[in-house]
Protein backbone atom coordinates (compact mmCIF):
# COMPACT_ATOMS: atom_id res chain seq x y z
CA UNK A 1 0.00 0.00 0.00
CA UNK A 2 1.02 3.61 -0.47
CA UNK A 3 3.25 4.70 2.44
CA UNK A 4 2.23 7.37 4.93
CA UNK A 5 4.74 10.20 4.60
CA UNK A 6 5.70 12.05 7.76
CA UNK A 7 7.32 15.42 8.38
CA UNK A 8 8.93 15.91 11.80
CA UNK A 9 9.20 19.46 13.14
CA UNK A 10 11.84 19.50 15.85
CA UNK A 11 14.71 17.07 16.31
CA UNK A 12 15.41 17.57 20.00
CA UNK A 13 14.77 15.03 22.75
CA UNK A 14 11.32 13.88 21.60
CA UNK A 15 11.80 14.52 17.90
CA UNK A 16 15.06 12.60 17.89
CA UNK A 17 13.46 9.71 19.74
CA UNK A 18 10.56 9.66 17.28
CA UNK A 19 12.95 9.63 14.33
CA UNK A 20 14.95 6.74 15.76
CA UNK A 21 11.93 4.62 16.76
CA UNK A 22 10.38 5.08 13.31
CA UNK A 23 13.59 4.08 11.51
CA UNK A 24 14.67 1.30 13.89
CA UNK A 25 11.25 -0.38 14.05
CA UNK A 26 10.15 0.41 10.50
CA UNK A 27 9.23 -3.17 9.57
CA UNK A 28 7.27 -3.82 12.77
CA UNK A 29 5.45 -0.49 12.45
CA UNK A 30 4.56 -1.19 8.81
CA UNK A 31 3.08 -4.55 9.78
CA UNK A 32 0.98 -2.93 12.51
CA UNK A 33 -0.17 -0.02 10.33
CA UNK A 34 -0.80 -2.10 7.21
CA UNK A 35 1.48 0.21 5.22
CA UNK A 36 4.94 1.77 5.63
CA UNK A 37 5.34 4.98 7.63
CA UNK A 38 8.29 6.86 6.18
CA UNK A 39 10.03 10.09 7.17
CA UNK A 40 9.81 12.46 4.24
CA UNK A 41 11.28 15.62 5.76
CA UNK A 42 12.69 16.96 9.03
CA UNK A 43 12.73 20.58 10.18
CA UNK A 44 15.52 21.26 12.67
CA UNK A 45 17.51 24.12 14.13
CA UNK A 46 20.62 22.02 14.75
CA UNK A 47 21.68 18.47 14.03
CA UNK A 48 21.07 15.70 16.53
CA UNK A 49 24.11 13.38 16.72
CA UNK A 50 21.81 10.51 17.70
CA UNK A 51 19.97 10.66 14.36
CA UNK A 52 21.29 9.53 10.96
CA UNK A 53 19.68 11.90 8.45
CA UNK A 54 21.25 10.28 5.39
CA UNK A 55 18.76 10.47 2.52
CA UNK A 56 16.25 12.58 4.50
CA UNK A 57 15.22 16.02 3.29
CA UNK A 58 15.93 18.70 5.92
CA UNK A 59 15.01 22.33 6.37
CA UNK A 60 15.31 25.10 8.95
CA UNK A 61 11.77 26.29 8.19
CA UNK A 62 9.01 24.35 9.99
CA UNK A 63 6.36 25.99 7.79
CA UNK A 64 7.98 24.44 4.73
CA UNK A 65 7.03 21.07 6.22
CA UNK A 66 3.47 22.27 6.89
CA UNK A 67 3.06 23.26 3.22
CA UNK A 68 4.95 20.35 1.65
CA UNK A 69 2.47 18.56 -0.65
CA UNK A 70 4.39 15.29 -0.28
CA UNK A 71 3.68 15.05 3.46
CA UNK A 72 0.58 13.37 4.90
CA UNK A 73 1.21 13.85 8.64
CA UNK A 74 3.06 16.61 10.45
CA UNK A 75 4.66 15.70 13.80
CA UNK A 76 4.98 18.77 16.04
CA UNK A 77 7.48 18.33 18.87
CA UNK A 78 8.68 21.91 19.29
CA UNK A 79 7.01 22.81 22.60
CA UNK A 80 5.63 26.21 23.53
CA UNK A 81 2.54 28.12 22.44
CA UNK A 82 2.67 30.62 19.59
CA UNK A 83 4.82 29.13 16.81
CA UNK A 84 3.41 25.61 17.33
CA UNK A 85 -0.15 27.00 17.16
CA UNK A 86 0.53 28.76 13.87
CA UNK A 87 2.38 25.71 12.54
CA UNK A 88 -0.37 23.25 13.40
CA UNK A 89 -3.13 25.48 12.02
CA UNK A 90 -1.10 25.92 8.81
CA UNK A 91 -0.69 22.16 8.48
CA UNK A 92 -4.41 21.62 9.04
CA UNK A 93 -5.27 24.29 6.47
CA UNK A 94 -3.06 22.39 4.02
CA UNK A 95 -4.99 19.18 4.64
CA UNK A 96 -2.42 17.44 6.80
CA UNK A 97 -3.03 15.29 9.83
CA UNK A 98 -1.13 16.32 12.96
CA UNK A 99 0.52 14.39 15.78
CA UNK A 100 1.78 16.50 18.67
CA UNK A 101 3.49 15.95 22.01
CA UNK A 102 2.82 19.56 23.05
CA UNK A 103 0.65 19.66 26.19
CA UNK A 104 0.82 23.47 26.45
CA UNK A 105 -0.48 23.81 22.89
CA UNK A 106 -3.41 21.44 23.46
CA UNK A 107 -4.33 22.79 26.90
CA UNK A 108 -4.36 26.43 25.76
CA UNK A 109 -5.29 26.27 22.05
CA UNK A 110 -6.82 22.80 21.73
CA UNK A 111 -10.43 23.97 21.34
CA UNK A 112 -9.47 26.13 18.34
CA UNK A 113 -7.22 23.45 16.82
CA UNK A 114 -9.80 20.67 17.12
CA UNK A 115 -12.46 22.86 15.51
CA UNK A 116 -10.16 23.64 12.59
CA UNK A 117 -9.29 19.95 12.18
CA UNK A 118 -12.97 18.99 12.23
CA UNK A 119 -13.75 21.51 9.49
CA UNK A 120 -10.87 20.23 7.34
CA UNK A 121 -11.63 16.56 7.99
CA UNK A 122 -8.17 15.78 9.36
CA UNK A 123 -6.92 14.18 12.58
CA UNK A 124 -5.06 15.76 15.49
CA UNK A 125 -3.57 13.12 17.80
CA UNK A 126 -1.91 14.00 21.12
CA UNK A 127 -1.32 10.91 23.27
CA UNK A 128 2.27 12.01 23.96
CA UNK A 129 1.08 15.32 25.42
CA UNK A 130 0.27 13.72 28.79
CA UNK A 131 2.53 11.40 30.81
CA UNK A 132 5.02 10.57 28.06
CA UNK A 133 4.87 6.91 27.17
CA UNK A 134 1.93 6.02 29.44
CA UNK A 135 -1.14 5.48 27.20
CA UNK A 136 -3.46 7.24 29.62
CA UNK A 137 -5.34 9.34 27.04
CA UNK A 138 -6.25 6.30 24.97
CA UNK A 139 -7.23 4.44 28.14
CA UNK A 140 -9.41 7.29 29.38
CA UNK A 141 -10.93 8.10 26.00
CA UNK A 142 -11.53 4.56 24.79
CA UNK A 143 -10.85 1.85 27.36
CA UNK A 144 -12.94 3.56 30.04
CA UNK A 145 -15.59 4.82 27.63
CA UNK A 146 -18.39 2.95 29.44
CA UNK A 147 -17.70 4.71 32.73
CA UNK A 148 -18.88 7.86 34.45
CA UNK A 149 -15.52 9.21 35.59
CA UNK A 150 -15.62 10.40 39.20
CA UNK A 151 -12.07 11.71 39.55
CA UNK A 152 -8.58 11.75 38.14
CA UNK A 153 -5.55 12.17 40.41
CA UNK A 154 -1.95 11.82 39.44
CA UNK A 155 1.74 12.55 39.57
CA UNK A 156 2.14 14.05 36.10
CA UNK A 157 5.42 15.92 36.37
CA UNK A 158 8.58 13.90 36.83
CA UNK A 159 10.77 16.82 37.91
CA UNK A 160 8.62 17.65 40.93
CA UNK A 161 8.35 14.00 41.87
CA UNK A 162 12.13 13.58 41.65
CA UNK A 163 12.66 16.54 43.98
CA UNK A 164 10.13 15.41 46.59
CA UNK A 165 11.40 11.81 46.44
CA UNK A 166 14.99 12.84 47.20
CA UNK A 167 13.99 15.38 49.83
CA UNK A 168 12.30 12.54 51.69
CA UNK A 169 14.80 9.74 51.11
CA UNK A 170 17.96 11.80 51.66
CA UNK A 171 16.84 14.54 54.05
CA UNK A 172 17.82 17.32 51.66
CA UNK A 173 16.47 20.81 51.02
CA UNK A 174 14.36 21.74 47.98
CA UNK A 175 17.02 24.03 46.50
CA UNK A 176 19.71 21.36 46.77
CA UNK A 177 17.72 18.65 45.01
CA UNK A 178 16.50 21.11 42.36
CA UNK A 179 20.12 21.96 41.49
CA UNK A 180 20.87 18.25 41.17
CA UNK A 181 17.82 17.73 38.94
CA UNK A 182 19.04 20.56 36.70
CA UNK A 183 22.53 19.05 36.51
CA UNK A 184 21.05 15.68 35.52
CA UNK A 185 18.81 17.24 32.87
CA UNK A 186 15.54 16.47 34.65
CA UNK A 187 14.84 20.16 35.25
CA UNK A 188 15.29 23.12 32.91
CA UNK A 189 17.55 26.07 33.68
CA UNK A 190 14.29 27.92 34.39
CA UNK A 191 12.30 25.25 36.28
CA UNK A 192 9.18 27.38 36.83
CA UNK A 193 6.82 25.31 34.64
CA UNK A 194 7.76 22.14 36.50
CA UNK A 195 8.12 23.17 40.14
CA UNK A 196 5.25 25.69 40.16
CA UNK A 197 2.73 23.25 38.69
CA UNK A 198 2.12 24.85 35.29
CA UNK A 199 3.25 21.79 33.32
CA UNK A 200 1.07 19.51 35.46
CA UNK A 201 -1.89 21.89 35.05
CA UNK A 202 -1.57 21.68 31.26
CA UNK A 203 -1.78 17.89 31.47
CA UNK A 204 -4.57 17.85 34.05
CA UNK A 205 -6.63 20.22 31.90
CA UNK A 206 -6.45 17.74 29.03
CA UNK A 207 -7.29 14.73 31.21
CA UNK A 208 -10.24 16.52 32.83
CA UNK A 209 -11.69 17.55 29.50
CA UNK A 210 -11.59 13.96 28.26
CA UNK A 211 -12.87 12.58 31.56
CA UNK A 212 -15.93 14.81 31.85
CA UNK A 213 -16.68 16.00 28.33
CA UNK A 214 -16.06 19.70 28.93
CA UNK A 215 -14.03 22.23 26.92
CA UNK A 216 -10.35 22.70 27.68
CA UNK A 217 -10.14 25.39 30.38
CA UNK A 218 -6.53 25.76 31.44
CA UNK A 219 -7.07 29.33 32.63
CA UNK A 220 -9.38 28.03 35.39
CA UNK A 221 -6.93 25.49 36.80
CA UNK A 222 -5.57 26.24 40.27
CA UNK A 223 -1.79 25.83 40.43
CA UNK A 224 0.52 25.81 43.43
CA UNK A 225 4.14 24.73 43.36
CA UNK A 226 6.46 22.85 45.69
CA UNK A 227 9.12 25.53 46.20
CA UNK A 228 7.83 26.32 49.70
CA UNK A 229 7.83 22.69 50.85
CA UNK A 230 10.66 22.19 53.36
CA UNK A 231 12.35 19.07 54.67
CA UNK A 232 10.60 19.78 58.00
CA UNK A 233 7.27 19.36 56.20
CA UNK A 234 8.43 16.16 54.52
CA UNK A 235 9.67 14.78 57.85
CA UNK A 236 6.53 15.73 59.78
CA UNK A 237 4.32 14.22 57.08
CA UNK A 238 6.34 11.02 57.32
CA UNK A 239 5.93 10.96 61.13
CA UNK A 240 2.17 11.34 60.70
CA UNK A 241 1.97 8.48 58.19
CA UNK A 242 1.87 10.53 55.00
CA UNK A 243 3.98 11.28 51.94
CA UNK A 244 3.99 14.66 50.17
CA UNK A 245 3.39 14.43 46.43
CA UNK A 246 2.78 17.14 43.85
CA UNK A 247 -0.60 16.01 42.54
CA UNK A 248 -2.95 17.07 39.81
CA UNK A 249 -6.49 16.40 41.02
CA UNK A 250 -9.80 16.71 39.19
CA UNK A 251 -13.05 15.62 40.80
CA UNK A 252 -16.70 15.63 39.82
CA UNK A 253 -18.89 17.16 42.56
CA UNK A 254 -22.56 18.09 42.74
CA UNK A 255 -21.61 21.75 42.27
CA UNK A 256 -19.08 21.41 39.47
CA UNK A 257 -15.58 20.18 38.70
CA UNK A 258 -12.41 20.57 40.73
CA UNK A 259 -9.27 21.30 38.69
CA UNK A 260 -6.23 21.80 40.90
CA UNK A 261 -2.48 21.15 41.15
CA UNK A 262 -0.71 21.48 44.51
CA UNK A 263 1.46 19.66 47.06
CA UNK A 264 -0.65 17.02 48.76
CA UNK A 265 -0.28 14.72 51.76
CA UNK A 266 -1.41 11.19 50.94
CA UNK A 267 -1.22 8.10 53.19
CA UNK A 268 1.97 6.05 52.86
CA UNK A 269 0.13 2.87 51.92
CA UNK A 270 -1.49 4.35 48.82
CA UNK A 271 -0.07 3.36 45.46
CA UNK A 272 0.54 6.96 44.39
CA UNK A 273 2.59 7.52 47.55
CA UNK A 274 5.02 4.86 46.35
CA UNK A 275 5.74 6.33 42.92
CA UNK A 276 9.32 7.59 43.11
CA UNK A 277 11.88 9.53 41.11
CA UNK A 278 10.90 10.83 37.69
CA UNK A 279 8.11 8.29 37.17
CA UNK A 280 4.51 9.36 36.55
CA UNK A 281 1.30 7.68 37.69
CA UNK A 282 -2.36 8.53 37.17
CA UNK A 283 -5.24 7.04 39.16
CA UNK A 284 -8.72 7.16 37.62
CA UNK A 285 -12.00 6.19 39.27
CA UNK A 286 -14.83 5.00 37.03
CA UNK A 287 -18.25 4.09 38.38
CA UNK A 288 -18.24 0.70 36.64
CA UNK A 289 -14.59 -0.35 36.66
CA UNK A 290 -13.61 1.17 40.02
CA UNK A 291 -10.07 2.48 40.54
CA UNK A 292 -7.41 1.99 37.87
CA UNK A 293 -3.77 3.08 37.90
CA UNK A 294 -1.47 3.94 34.98
CA UNK A 295 2.26 4.02 35.75
CA UNK A 296 5.45 4.47 33.79
CA UNK A 297 7.94 6.86 32.23
CA UNK A 298 6.28 10.26 31.98
CA UNK A 299 8.99 11.87 29.88
CA UNK A 300 12.20 11.10 28.02
CA UNK A 301 13.19 10.61 24.43
CA UNK A 302 11.96 7.17 23.48
CA UNK A 303 9.19 6.75 26.09
CA UNK A 304 7.51 9.87 24.66
CA UNK A 305 8.37 8.78 21.13
CA UNK A 306 6.52 5.54 21.87
CA UNK A 307 3.31 7.56 22.25
CA UNK A 308 4.04 9.73 19.21
CA UNK A 309 4.56 6.69 16.98
CA UNK A 310 1.45 5.00 18.41
CA UNK A 311 -0.52 8.05 17.29
CA UNK A 312 1.09 7.82 13.85
CA UNK A 313 -0.09 4.21 13.68
CA UNK A 314 -3.65 5.29 14.47
CA UNK A 315 -3.51 7.97 11.78
CA UNK A 316 -2.10 5.51 9.24
CA UNK A 317 -4.87 3.01 9.98
CA UNK A 318 -7.48 5.73 9.65
CA UNK A 319 -6.09 6.78 6.29
CA UNK A 320 -6.05 3.16 5.16
CA UNK A 321 -9.72 2.60 5.96
CA UNK A 322 -10.76 6.03 4.67
CA UNK A 323 -13.13 6.93 7.48
CA UNK A 324 -13.34 9.81 9.93
CA UNK A 325 -11.44 9.55 13.19
CA UNK A 326 -13.36 6.94 15.14
CA UNK A 327 -13.17 8.61 18.56
CA UNK A 328 -13.79 12.33 19.18
CA UNK A 329 -10.66 14.20 20.27
CA UNK A 330 -11.98 14.81 23.79
CA UNK A 331 -14.02 11.57 23.91
CA UNK A 332 -17.43 13.29 23.79
CA UNK A 333 -19.20 14.48 20.64
CA UNK A 334 -20.19 18.10 20.26
CA UNK A 335 -17.94 19.72 22.88
CA UNK A 336 -18.02 23.47 22.37
CA UNK A 337 -18.31 26.40 24.73
CA UNK A 338 -20.97 24.64 26.83
CA UNK A 339 -19.60 23.16 30.04
CA UNK A 340 -22.41 20.62 30.22
CA UNK A 341 -23.57 22.01 33.55
CA UNK A 342 -20.19 21.24 35.13
CA UNK A 343 -18.39 24.55 35.72
CA UNK A 344 -14.84 24.56 37.07
CA UNK A 345 -15.11 25.43 40.76
CA UNK A 346 -13.03 28.28 42.20
CA UNK A 347 -10.40 27.04 44.63
CA UNK A 348 -12.10 28.69 47.60
CA UNK A 349 -15.05 26.30 47.17
CA UNK A 350 -12.90 23.14 47.30
CA UNK A 351 -13.42 20.92 50.35
CA UNK A 352 -10.42 18.95 51.65
CA UNK A 353 -8.38 18.33 54.79
CA UNK A 354 -5.24 20.29 55.68
CA UNK A 355 -1.77 20.05 57.18
CA UNK A 356 -0.68 23.29 58.90
CA UNK A 357 2.77 24.14 60.22
CA UNK A 358 3.34 27.31 62.24
CA UNK A 359 6.00 28.75 64.52
CA UNK A 360 4.69 30.13 67.82
CA UNK A 361 6.23 31.88 70.78
CA UNK A 362 6.51 29.42 73.67
CA UNK A 363 3.95 30.91 76.04
CA UNK A 364 0.62 29.73 77.52
CA UNK A 365 -2.58 30.38 75.59
CA UNK A 366 -1.13 30.54 72.08
CA UNK A 367 -2.30 27.10 71.04
CA UNK A 368 -5.70 27.69 72.63
CA UNK A 369 -6.14 30.85 70.55
CA UNK A 370 -5.18 28.99 67.35
CA UNK A 371 -7.71 26.25 68.16
CA UNK A 372 -10.39 28.90 68.81
CA UNK A 373 -9.78 30.55 65.45
CA UNK A 374 -10.10 27.24 63.66
CA UNK A 375 -13.25 26.38 65.61
CA UNK A 376 -14.86 29.70 64.73
CA UNK A 377 -14.39 28.85 61.07
CA UNK A 378 -15.97 25.43 61.57
CA UNK A 379 -12.65 23.62 61.30
CA UNK A 380 -11.95 20.71 63.63
CA UNK A 381 -8.49 19.37 64.49
CA UNK A 382 -7.70 15.72 63.79
CA UNK A 383 -4.12 15.61 65.11
CA UNK A 384 -1.65 17.98 66.78
CA UNK A 385 2.11 17.82 67.30
CA UNK A 386 3.95 20.39 69.42
CA UNK A 387 7.69 20.02 69.75
CA UNK A 388 9.68 20.74 72.89
CA UNK A 389 11.45 24.10 72.99
CA UNK A 390 14.04 25.64 75.24
CA UNK A 391 13.19 28.99 76.89
CA UNK A 392 12.91 31.81 74.37
CA UNK A 393 12.69 29.58 71.29
CA UNK A 394 9.87 29.41 68.79
CA UNK A 395 7.85 26.22 68.97
CA UNK A 396 6.90 24.39 65.75
CA UNK A 397 3.23 23.36 65.87
CA UNK A 398 1.88 20.84 63.40
CA UNK A 399 -1.87 20.44 62.87
CA UNK A 400 -3.95 18.06 60.79
CA UNK A 401 -7.54 19.16 60.27
CA UNK A 402 -10.68 17.43 59.18
CA UNK A 403 -12.19 18.36 55.82
CA UNK A 404 -13.37 21.92 55.44
CA UNK A 405 -13.97 24.52 52.75
CA UNK A 406 -10.90 26.32 51.43
CA UNK A 407 -12.33 29.80 51.97
CA UNK A 408 -12.82 29.03 55.67
CA UNK A 409 -9.25 27.82 55.93
CA UNK A 410 -8.02 30.96 54.14
CA UNK A 411 -9.75 33.14 56.74
CA UNK A 412 -8.44 31.05 59.63
CA UNK A 413 -4.88 31.31 58.32
CA UNK A 414 -5.26 35.07 57.87
CA UNK A 415 -6.30 35.43 61.52
CA UNK A 416 -3.59 33.08 62.81
CA UNK A 417 -0.87 34.95 60.92
CA UNK A 418 -2.08 38.24 62.45
CA UNK A 419 -1.43 36.93 65.98
CA UNK A 420 1.50 38.62 67.70
CA UNK A 421 2.80 35.27 68.97
CA UNK A 422 2.99 33.67 65.51
CA UNK A 423 6.23 34.11 63.56
CA UNK A 424 6.17 34.13 59.77
CA UNK A 425 3.60 32.67 57.39
CA UNK A 426 1.64 29.49 58.10
CA UNK A 427 2.57 26.57 55.86
CA UNK A 428 -0.55 24.92 54.44
CA UNK A 429 -0.57 21.65 52.49
CA UNK A 430 -3.80 19.95 51.47
CA UNK A 431 -4.46 16.34 52.51
CA UNK A 432 -6.24 13.70 50.40
CA UNK A 433 -6.91 10.30 51.97
CA UNK A 434 -7.53 8.68 48.55
CA UNK A 435 -9.53 5.97 50.34
CA UNK A 436 -11.75 5.43 47.30
CA UNK A 437 -8.80 5.28 44.95
CA UNK A 438 -7.02 2.09 45.93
Amino acid sequence: MKPVRVGICGLGTVGGGTFNVLTRNADEIARRAGRPIVIEQVALRSTNPECDLTGIKTTNDVFEVARNPDIDVLVEVLGGYDVPRELVLTAIANGKHVVTANKALIAVHGNEIFQAAHEQGVIVAFEAAVAGGIPVIKSLREGLGANRIEWVAGIINGTGNYILTHMRSEGRAFEDVLAEAQALGYAEADPTFDVEGIDAAHKLTILASIAYGVPLQFEKAYTEGISRVTFDDVEQADNLGYVIKHLGISKRTEHGLELRVHPTLIPKERLLANVHGVKNAIAIMGDAVGPTLYYGAGAGSEPTASAVVADLLDVARDIATDHHYRVPYLAFSGIGDDDGGMPILPMEDIVTAYYLRLLAVDRPGVLARVATILSEQGISIEALVQKEATEGELVPIILLTHRCREKHMNEAIRQIESMADIAGPVTRIRVESLDEQE
